[in-house]
């Protein structure tokens, strides 16, 4: 009996030794391309900083690259030079679900590795996307904590980015389903503008909210150029303290608007870190560690051990409420 009893275990340590001897390392050298919404979007600039970081890590060589807007068709000619130069993954932020995927699709042809990050593609045009929270979590949660700050009564709108950001539509799609309690029956969602994620035409749609809508209490904006936009017009605005304004920041570039008094809390997640998990999983994709089947893992660095789930998406975490209380602890 002890002798069969050390035999299987024997074998079970031999299975397991062989099993991690079948997991093959990261690949050294990957050559990977980070291609974010537009470039000078200081969310960007955080979340593929977060990729570089990465790519240093695990001896990548990955650079980024992207456009000055956020158009739909603005990132085609980047997906397009990443084949040319045979990158073995490409992360990006996709300015539209449908429109790039037939370059996205020539680019999987070629044996690149597609990794989408923040904002998805149809699942078609990539293998993995990268989410920095659960879409119904965020969602909601915004609804949740506007309708605390203006004690569940009034008119309320949403700032958004682009009209065709998916993970924009996404989130709104489920703040109007969270809408639909009873708890929100006061409440009344009477806008959704654009400011198509530029600094002065997010400032400009604000604005004319606060004009259009006098008994406004309250604004939704899930985006970071979006919230700083509206938060300075606010911020000079006889509105400021009457109209409620959150959604989704960073603690830098939101810090001063919440301990003058114009944003009492936002939420966000650390967008460095997405960057860093897409990077983290792009290589993990090119190095044939994970195909993209649900329930695989593989660890990303610091983050630790993370599972494949249906249709590709990894999910980061759920997100952060930002306030006076808290907001120094944090700096990106």
């Amino acid at each position: 009996m002890k002798q069969r009893t050390l035999l299987l275990s024997a074998l079970a340590l031999g299975l397991s030794t062989l099993a991690l001897a079948q997991t093959p390392a990261l690949k050294k050298g990957l050559k990977i391309t980070l291609l974010p919404k537009n470039i000078n979007n200081p969310y960007n600039v955080i979340e593929t900083k977060g990729g570089l970081d990465a790519a240093k890590e695990i001896g990548a060589s990955a650079k980024v690259v992207g456009p000055s807007d956020a158009g739909a068709s603005s990132q085609v000619s980047y997906i397009n030079t990443a084949i040319a130069q045979r990158q073995d993954a490409l992360i990006l932020a996709a300015n539209d679900a449908n429109a790039l995927i037939p370059y996205l699709k020539r680019a999987m042809q070629s044996g690149m590795k597609v990794v989408t990050m923040d904002s998805d593609t149809t699942p078609e045009g990539r293998t993995l996307f990268i989410n920095q929270a659960n879409s119904e979590g965020i969602g909601r949660a915004q609804v949740q904590l506007l309708g605390k700050l203006i004690n569940y009564k009034g008119d309320i709108a949403v700032l958004s980015a682009t009209p065709n950001a998916t993970n924009q539509n996404t989130w709104i799609k489920w703040m109007q389903e969270e809408l639909k309690l009873p708890k929100y029956k006061d409440m009344k969602l009477v806008k959704i503008a654009y400011g198509n994620d530029d600094d002065q035409k997010s400032f400009t749609e604000m604005q004319g909210l606060i004009q259009a809508y006098p008994n406004l209490k309250g604004v939704i904006s899930p985006t970071t150029v979006g919230i700083s936009a509206g938060a300075r017009y606010l911020s000079t605005s006889a509105q400021k303290g009457k109209v409620m304004l959150t959604g989704l920041g960073t603690p830098n570039q939101m810090r001063s608007f919440v301990k003058d008094g114009t944003v009492s809390a936002f939420q966000l997640w650390n967008p460095g870190d997405v960057g860093y998990l897409a990077t983290y999983a792009a290589a993990a994709l090119a190095s044939g560690q994970i195909t993209g089947k649900q329930g695989e893992t593989f660890t990303a660095g610091k983050l630790g051990k993370y599972t494949v789930g249906k249709n590709g998406e990894i999910v980061l975490g759920p997100p952060y409420t930002f306030d006076k209380a808290n907001i120094d602890k944090f700096d990106f």
